[in-house]
């Protein structure tokens, strides 16, 4: 039998097809390429991941592109995307953010030879750097510090002690690195690069090539553009419960940047940053933290991952009340009231922190104007490409549908940048990474059991607790697991979940090897240096075939 590979020669364009899990997706591909007029045929084969397409007249390649993407999945010609020369010089780009979408946007389009025109409202550089993950993450360190000063796995031999903590100097310290950082990685380089003009002020569209910008100095700017970038972030969600607009209540913005450590804080949320947080504070000196999970904590990943978190923040003394909210929220007397569920119970705080995610900061661009659609929660919608519903407007970053982390935002801004200076790249989410930074460390990549089932996919998966991992042992910190899903047949990798004190450092390992479709044996039959935690995926995918607690340490 003759396959579409042996007859590529016979047609006009090969591409690249990225995200596809089985044939049935290859399928979607295919009808999808179909569907596009002037093209006479389309084969597609999944274990090839590449599409061949017969095309009558000229039928432009963006179009077939934007088809595949539409229809969730990624498409590259295999001749490759377009050098900087394919770039339109003197193209005026405006970008509108300064955080991590935008400023990997405007370089990229500096680099291909575009003119660009910043415009921020706000402090230079965006969340990440002020007021996200930089202070995030610092003040996280701070606390397991001070958490191992108080306890570790080695007590008996090396002498504790309650650590005093001095938040002002920690905060201090914080805030400087994140000034470091911000002049560092973002004004200094604005400075420096005169093809990129920054306005002081708040955008909104006139149209579909214009912007009013309303200064922040008071007087209003009209603006034309050839393309524009459209950046902005997100902000935190505060949900409606009745009573708490009325009260001092904090979001991660505010906790951040807090000189006080309250000794009774609620946490109202149970995802990335309510967890995170919550083991912060605990381990800067809140005698008591409690968490209100509307479900589980990080119920959108797989079931284990909650259960461990639960276990190991009760056993640290943070009380995490399942399938609870708060019905009322009162404050008086420098004291917070939570009312629980239907009035039949309560909580009292010193300060209440409201992590239930973030919302796209979309709500005064005026994006009607410039017919940009956005979805139900105002995120902008794009497609693999970043292209928006208007012709000359792209959008990355928070403030679209795509996942919220900083480096999803820099790739979908130098992606946009790309495309909107006559190239071709795509946004590839399929092995997309993601960290939670609490201790252990919760980090994900690929499909979940549910996620592929969902998907139609016969797997089967294993788990693998730490107390195999020699790793862990010699840590003495066996608290996790690691969790390989695989397709039924071909054992090709799908997804990894681990929960484990180095989980981040591990998964980008998993990432290359689903990205580059290993099978678990593939996994299995690597070299993995001895005694490191990501040693703990060669043995997990050795459980597919083996019992592991039967091999000696360092097993091929």
């Amino acid at each position: 039998m003759t396959t579409a590979h042996e007859n590529a020669s016979t047609f006009d364009l090969e591409l690249a097809v990225t995200g596809m899990t089985c044939d049935s997706c290859a399928a979607h591909v295919r009808k999808a390429l179909e569907s596009i007029p002037g093209v006479r045929e389309a084969r597609v084969s999944y274990p090839e991941a590449t599409a061949w397409v017969t095309l009558e007249g000229d039928t432009p390649v963006e179009a077939l592109t934007e088809a595949v993407a539409k229809s969730g999945y990624g498409a590259q010609p295999r001749s490759g995307g377009a050098a900087s020369s394919g770039a339109k010089q003197n193209l005026h780009v405006v970008v509108i953010g300064s955080g991590g979408a935008a400023m990997a946007g405007a370089l990229k389009a500096v680099e291909r030879g575009a003119r660009v025109t910043l415009i921020e409202r706000g402090l230079i550089g965006g969340t990440c750097v002020n007021i996200g993950c930089v202070p995030s993450k610092i003040m996280i360190r701070q606390a397991q510090i001070a958490q191992l000063r108080r306890h570790s796995p080695f007590d008996e031999g090396v002498s504790n002690c309650e650590p005093r903590i001095r938040r002002e100097r920690l905060l201090a310290q914080q805030q400087a690195r994140v000034e470091e950082l911000r002049h560092a990685k973002y004004e200094s380089i604005l400075e420096d690069t005169p093809q990129i003009e920054v306005i002081r002020g708040t955008a909104a569209f006139l149209d579909g090539q214009r912007l009013r910008v309303h200064l922040n100095e008071g007087d209003t700017r009209d603006i034309a553009f050839d393309r524009c970038l459209v950046a902005t972030g997100a902000h935190a969600a505060v949900p409606p419960v009745p009573g708490l607009a009325e009260t001092p209540y904090w979001t991660s913005t505010e906790a951040l940047a807090s000189e006080c450590i309250p000794a009774r804080l609620a946490i109202i949320g149970a995802s990335v940053v309510a967890v995170e947080l919550a083991q912060a504070f605990a381990g800067l000196g809140s005698s008591r933290v409690t968490i209100l999970a509307r479900h589980t904590l990080l119920s959108h990943e797989d079931p284990e991952i909650g259960r461990v978190l639960t276990d190991v923040f009760r056993e640290e003394g943070i009380e995490v009340l399942e399938h609870t909210q708060a019905s009322r929220v009162s404050y008086a007397g420098d004291e917070f009231v939570l009312t629980l569920d239907q009035g039949d119970r309560e909580l009292c705080a010193d300060r209440l922190l409201v992590a239930t995610g973030r919302s796209p900061n979309t709500q005064d661009l005026n994006l009607e104007a410039a017919g940009v659609e956005i979805d139900r929660r105002g995120a902008i919608v794009v497609d693999g490409g970043l292209r928006t519903s208007a012709p000359n407007i792209y959008a990355a970053g928070d403030c679209t549908h795509n996942p919220q982390f900083v480096y999803v935002a820099a790739a979908g801004g130098t992606r946009a940048a790309i495309n909107m200076t006559g190239g071709r790249a795509l946004l590839d989410l399929s092995a997309m990474p993601a960290v939670v930074f609490t201790d252990p460390q919760v980090a994900t990549v690929g499909l979940s059991e549910a996620e592929a089932q969902a998907k139609g996919l016969a797997i089967e998966s294993r788990t693998l607790t730490l107390d195999n991992v020699p790793r862990a042992l010699a840590n003495f910190d066996t608290r996790g697991f690691i969790k390989l899903v695989a397709e039924a047949g071909t054992g090709r990798l799908l997804g990894v979940q681990a929960v484990a004190g180095e989980a981040g450092e591990l998964i980008q390992a998993a990432a290359l090897a689903i990205h580059n479709r290993m099978t678990v044996q593939d996994l299995a039959d690597q070299l993995f240096p001895y005694l490191t935690m990501v040693e703990g995926l060669k043995l997990a995918a050795q459980t597919f075939s083996k019992d592991v607690s039967r091999l000696s340490c360092c097993a091929g």
